[in-house]
């Protein structure tokens, strides 16, 4: 068990460039230096943690270290990869919420959004070109971005991925051929694990709402249900986590654009699971490391329960071509989240001038031509907003 916690701890600490280059770095390590999985088997768990809700390549992590030590080994997988980020962003907040009154701050935070223009507009091209390759999903993705701008907002996105899942089911559904089945283990962990994360779905707006009475207690819980729905909610992981918050109300009251997105510019900074900008939003939000833990406990925990629940029943579900056309759907409407996003309030909120612009321009190119490392080009945004802006 312990080997595990250091691999994938290692994994998290050098695991740099988002949910595309985990994936590429998970394979190397267990595909092909210690061969755990052949390229049949890590193919299909892809697929499967793609056709779920929640981080990709996080449950991918969490699915090799299920395979290898069972529900421990998921958890301990988790841990490893996940704590060198989680503790990264949580120290990010505290400096930056007691520092706030330092002129040079204001220019670091400035050129942080700045860069997160970037990143989304690099991340929204990227995702792009590889999904919206019919003009079915085109339009699915144009529909859902209009949709997004003219009426934003929680329920307006949810609506919007629901119709894109039915027309995807209805329009997009094809056959998947059978492939070798990724695990033996017992069905009887799919029924409760599939439970309890439909329960807490469902239940924890309830009980928060039961709980005004209580004003500490029901805020650390409100927290804990807003990135629970987050992290149960989202396909495509990564980015498309951005739109998902930014609609959530306890995001949207209590954390500024500047905030929000000095919070994402600095997920793409660290190494390991995007998803950790809920450490520093549920910092910033709940004014404690303790509610940045149970933020990042919200997010991830739907994704975890889905992935356990789902292993043992994949070969059955992805020869399901109705349950497969309606995921292509949704990851169309996701990438339309995206481009509103991009938008509202990641360009709007950032851009004030034309030698923003520039700037924006400027590291978009370090990022897609120059192909630099994300980490190297958001240092040196970094210091160049400190010394210049």
């Amino acid at each position: 068990m312990f080997s595990l916690f250091l691999i994938f701890l290692r994994l998290g600490v050098t695991s740099f460039g988002g949910p595309v280059a985990h994936l590429g770095y998970f394979h190397r390590e267990f595909v092909v230096e210690r061969k755990w999985f052949s390229e049949a088997e890590y193919t299909e768990l892809l697929a499967l943690c793609h056709f779920l809700p929640g981080p990709a390549s996080s449950q991918v992590g969490m699915a090799i270290g299920y395979r290898q030590a069972g529900i421990l080994g998921s958890l301990i997988a988790f841990l490893g990869f996940t704590l060198p980020s989680v503790i990264l962003m949580i120290g990010a907040a505290y400096v930056l919420q007691h520092t706030y009154d330092v002129t040079w701050v204001d220019g670091v935070l400035h050129a942080m959004k700045l860069l997160a223009v970037a990143v989304v507009a690099d991340a929204v091209w990227g995702m792009a070109k590889k999904i919206c390759i019919t003009r079915l999903k085109f339009t699915i993705t144009i529909v859902t971005a209009v949709t997004m701008l003219l009426m934003p907002g929680l329920t307006s996105q949810l609506l919007t991925i629901g119709f894109a899942g039915l027309v995807g089911a209805v329009a997009l559904r094809q056959g998947t051929p059978p492939v070798e089945t990724l695990t033996q283990r017992s069905r009887l962990f799919t029924f409760p694990f599939l439970v309890v994360f439909l329960a807490l779905l469902f239940g924890l707006p309830l009980l928060v709402t039961s709980l005004d009475t209580a004003p500490l207690d029901s805020h650390s819980l409100a927290i804990f249900d807003t990135f629970y729905r987050a992290g149960g909610l989202v396909f495509g992981g990564g980015h498309v986590v951005l739109p998902m918050l930014q609609a959530e109300p306890l995001i949207a009251q209590q954390v500024s654009q500047e905030q929000f997105l000095t919070a994402y510019s600095l997920a793409q900074a660290v190494p390991g699971p995007m998803f950790t900008i809920a450490s520093y939003l549920g910092y910033v939000v709940g004014d404690s490391w303790v509610n940045g833990m149970i933020a990042t406990a919200g997010i991830f925990l739907p994704g975890w329960l889905l992935i356990i629940a789902t292993l043992s029943v994949w070969p059955k579900l992805k020869a399901n071509n109705y349950l497969a056309g309606s995921v292509q759907g949704i990851v169309a409407a996701t990438v339309g989240l995206l481009v509103a996003a991009l938008y509202q309030p990641v360009f709007s909120s950032a851009v004030l001038s034309a030698s923003d612009m520039a700037v924006v321009l400027l590291v978009w190119t370090a990022l897609s031509v120059a192909r630099l490392p994300i980490w190297g080009v958001v240092l040196v945004t970094a210091l160049a907003g400190g010394l210049v802006l």
